[in-house]
Formats: C-alpha cells, structure tokens, sequence
C-alpha cells in the first residue's frame, strides 16, 4: 500500500503522482454508471420483446435507475465527507456490480427493473465520492485539467452508450444483445474494485471517526430522510407520467418537503450538529449560479441522446447499431473539447462554459436543418454526424469547466454532499427533460411526420439551453461585479 503524508486525519494527495491513479480509478467507474442510463436507449425494443415487457416496464428501465440515483446522491455524499469517501465509493461499485448481475439475468420485467433500482442506489453511492475526491485531492490547475477529465467521461458516457448498446445487440442477437448491455458492466466493476483495494490509501477507505458529533446524529437522518423523500416526489410523476393525473399532486407535496428540509437544516446546525449539507453554499454565487447552469443543461442535453435514436431507429427504419453510430462524432469531439476546455478553465473562467452552450445551441439548430432537409429536399440524413459534432464540441466545453467552477469556493468538508447537490441538480434536470420533451414529441407525432415532430423536439431543448446560457451571462457578470 503506498504510504502518504497524513494532515488532521486526512490524506494530502496533492503532491502524490499516486492520485492519478486514484483519478483513473474513479473515472472508470463514473463511465460505467453514467453510460448505463443511455446505453440501453437502443435495447428498450430488445429487452420488450425478450421479456414480454408492457410499454410501463420499459419506461421503468429507464426511470428506476435515475429515480433511485438522485434520490440517494446527497446522503451518500454526506457519508463519504464523514466516514471516508473511498470506503463509501467501493461500496456503491460492489452494489452497481452485483445489480448488473442480475439485470443481466432477469427472467422477467420485475426482476430487471428491481435490478435496475438497485444499480441506481449503486451509482449514487459512487459519483459524489468522485467530485469530493477530485476537490480534496487536486490543486489549482490540476483541479481543472482532473475535472477536464472527468468532463470527457462524462460527455463520453452519455454519447457512446447508444454506439456500445447497439454494438452488443448486433453481436449477441436480439435475445442475447440486450442482456450484454448490463453484463459488460461486471468485468468492469470487478477491475474497479481489484484497483481501488490496491491503490486507494487507507486513510481514504477507513475514515477513523465522524466529524464534530461522533454516531448517527453527524450523519443528520432526518435531513437526509426529508430530502430524498423530496426528491422522490419531485421525480416520480415525471419517471412515471404516462400513469394517472393524481400523481401530480406529488409535486408540491416535495416543494414542501424541500422546505421542511431547509428549516430542519437550520434549525440543526443551530443545535450545534453537522448538517448533511452546509446552506451557506447557497449564499456562493459561484455555487448558485453552476448549479442552476448544470440544471438547466442536462433538462436539455440528455434528451438529444433519446431524441436521435428514436428518431432514426422508428422514423427512419435503422437499426439499433446505425442508431448507435451517429453518436460517435459527437462522443470523440465531446472527450476532446472536455480536456482542451479543463486545461483552460482557470485562465478564462466562465467564458469557457458560455462558448460551450453556444456552440451546443449551434450544434441543435443546426440538427433541425438537417431533420427538415431530409424530409423535404433529400438531403442525406447522416449529415447529422457533423451538426451533432458540433453539439458534442459543446457539451464537453460545459460540463468539464462548470463542474470547476461551481465547486472552487466550497468547503472541503463538504465537497461531496455539495457535489451531490449538484449532481441531484442534474438527475431532476434529466427526468423532466426526458418526460417532458418526449411528450412534446409524441403530442405533436399524430398530426405531423417524424420530421416536424422531433424538430419540435429539438427546438424545446435548444430553448432550455438558451436559459443555461443566460445564467452564464449573470454568473459572469457576477464575477466581474465582485
């Protein structure tokens, strides 16, 4: 085990090469959990068909595995700022492992989207580990270029699932192919796992004891209670909006539970207890304006990756594995512009992200051309690897940079429940932009052509870019204001 300078109880990486591959560690198991929310994309007709599955049961493999991962982001991030972040991330890839064993063996609907649940719980156990990992143990510019890499996976991640998942179908069959879509995780996690017991310090796995109340109380229950029940309000309706109406009473019955969370944290930390997430943080434009960025980013960004392969897979007739392939322009680009835009982030700031979003802007509007000349004018459609090129040089200049910038004046003790709020950003931005520029979709789809109708699409979330954009702005001009 490699011996390393210790500082109050914590491990100082900062001038260790052994935290590169403490890097490498985090970002493979950040790849496999992030890529299998879109990975399955291109499977859902192959998992429907191989299990017999009703149209709700597909919808769930989807919604199961984000609903579960937002909703334990927080207190999973708390719990490794307290008892040890690497001990904490070990566990979640030993769980998400364990899930996708099973997943890849259902023998129903039930049994995979059970699986599913579990994977989620999994992953949010992992990423928020990852950014408390990164602010601890990286400096200055080596932060940026660190989160320049995890920026990459990131962006990568969402863009290549539909090209592996549909990779796997091609090679295993329609029976087979979808099955190896949760499988290929397994090899995976156990090499996750084998490099993290060799290479992680001690000090990072095994946490001696909690910070300021020893026991239950550091770990705040009743926050984290209030909290994910908030979440998992605000959530549902939208993972499961095909259902009845009365779900949607659900949605102020979380914004009240949000603000029963804000009171008890205040009131706690007034007690002279550790909260699970320091609200001061919300007084940090920096935070603030990052946050509500990152938030409004993946409400639009996510969706492209659902968008497209429906599109061509049930508007043009592709197959799962051509469906695939037009996302790898944009993942290549996406990994490129994500490292060149980390290793700027701290010269030129917010102007990086604001470069990003418009290039993603240009990337979506351009798309549109291309989705209309198709149907018009012939053009041919795989002109979409260039435009949505365009988009993936965007998306890996946002993520990358906001990711640095949002979290550079938070607390390190409490990096990870405040990555994790982040990150909870991004997982609600996700589902309800998932549930509703889909609905918009297929309102529009009866009364026009698949054409108009994910044109349709496209605009909506080119809109909701344009408001990350504008936060941008503001965040920018706060900056200078300061």
């Amino acid at each position: 085990m490699t011996q390393l300078t210790q500082h109050s109880g914590a491990t100082d990486l900062s001038s260790d090469p052994v935290r590169w591959r403490i890097l490498v560690v985090l970002l493979i198991a950040i790849f496999m959990s992030l890529m299998s929310v879109s990975v399955v994309n291109v499977a859902l007709a192959s998992i429907q068909d191989g299990l017999n599955a009703s149209q709700s049961d597909i919808q769930w493999v989807l919604s199961g595995y984000a609903l579960t991962f937002g909703v334990v982001l927080v207190s999973a991030g708390r719990a490794g700022d307290l008892m040890g972040r690497g001990g904490i991330f070990i566990l979640g890839v030993v769980i998400f492992t364990l899930a996708s064993v099973a997943a890849g063996l259902a023998p129903d609907a039930h049994w995979l989207n059970g699986a599913r649940f579990v994977q989620g719980v999994g992953s949010g156990f992992m990423n928020p580990q990852a950014l408390g990992m990164i602010q601890q143990y990286f400096k200055g510019s080596e932060r940026g270029r660190a989160f320049g890499f995890f920026g990459t996976t990131v962006g990568v991640s969402v863009a290549i699932g539909p090209v592996i998942g549909g990779l796997l179908i091609q090679l295993g069959g329609l029976e087979i192919g979808w099955r190896l879509t949760f499988l290929i995780n397994v090899p995976v996690g156990l090499l996750t796992i084998v490099l993290a017991l060799l290479w992680f310090p001690r000090p990072l796995i095994h946490k001696p004891k909690l910070q300021e109340h020893k026991g239950l109380s550091s770990l705040d229950p009743i926050g984290a209670l209030l909290l994910g029940l908030g979440v998992l309000a605000v959530l549902y309706p939208f993972v499961e909006s095909g259902s009845t109406a009365l779900l949607w009473l659900l949605l102020p019955s979380g914004l009240l539970l949000f603000y029963l969370w804000v009171r008890w944290e205040r009131w706690y930390t007034l007690r002279g207890y550790s909260p699970m997430v320091d609200l001061k943080i919300f007084a940090t434009s920096s935070y603030r304006n990052g946050s509500i960025i990152m938030t409004l980013y993946f409400l639009g960004m996510t969706s492209v990756w659902v968008l497209i392969p429906l599109y061509v897979q049930q508007g043009l007739g592709f197959s799962a594995f051509e469906a695939g392939m037009v996302g790898i322009p944009s993942a290549l680009l996406s990994a490129y512009s994500a490292n060149w835009a980390g290793k700027r982030v701290n010269s030129y700031g917010r102007k990086v992200v604001i470069g990003g979003l418009s290039m993603a802007v240009f990337g979506l509007l351009s798309s549109v051309a291309v989705v209309l000349l198709h149907e018009y004018l012939s053009l041919s459609i795989w002109w979409l690897l260039v435009t949505l090129g365009f988009f993936g040089l965007g998306q890996g200049s946002v993520v990358s940079p906001n990711q640095a910038l949002t979290l550079a004046e938070v607390p390190l003790a409490y990096a990870g429940s405040s990555g994790a709020i982040m990150q909870t950003g991004q997982r609600i931005g996700t589902s309800v932009g998932i549930a509703v520029i889909t609905a918009i979709v297929f309102a529009v789809r009866p009364y026009s052509s698949w054409s108009v109708a994910v044109t349709v699409g496209l605009l909506a979330i080119a809109f909701v870019i344009l408001l990350a954009l504008a936060m941008a702005f503001k965040d920018l001009r706060d900056r200078r204001a300061l």
